[in-house]
């Protein structure tokens, strides 16, 4: 299984095997990761699964959908690295995939 690394605002790290096919911001919830909400359940109709993503992995996602790219218009502080975790899938080729949480979410 892929392995993500979670890391909170706080700089708490937590890595865990993810399995594929599974979103990054469901593998925080199944793990109780603090720091993601998932308030849509991952509908990308919210801004609570905000994450920032590693810059070395970044170019290595799926291009973002317009309709994320409004979410994250929405977000707490997003930056150049901002997604929206539910829009991430985890594959093989993530493996070792690093994301970082906001102070806060929207």
């Amino acid at each position: 299984m892929p392995k993500i690394t979670y890391i909170e605002h706080n700089g708490k790290s937590h890595t865990l095997e993810v399995p594929k096919d599974l979103s990054v911001m469901e593998g925080a919830i199944q793990n109780n990761i603090a720091g993601i909400d998932a308030d849509c359940g991952g509908a990308c109709a919210c801004a609570t699964c905000h994450v920032y993503v590693d810059e070395k992995w970044f170019d290595k996602l799926v291009k973002k959908s317009d309709a994320e790219q409004d979410m994250l218009d929405m977000a707490f502080e997003p930056n150049k690295f901002s997604r929206l975790s539910c829009q991430i899938t985890v594959t093989d080729e993530l493996d070792g995939l690093v994301v970082k949480m906001p102070s806060k979410q929207a």
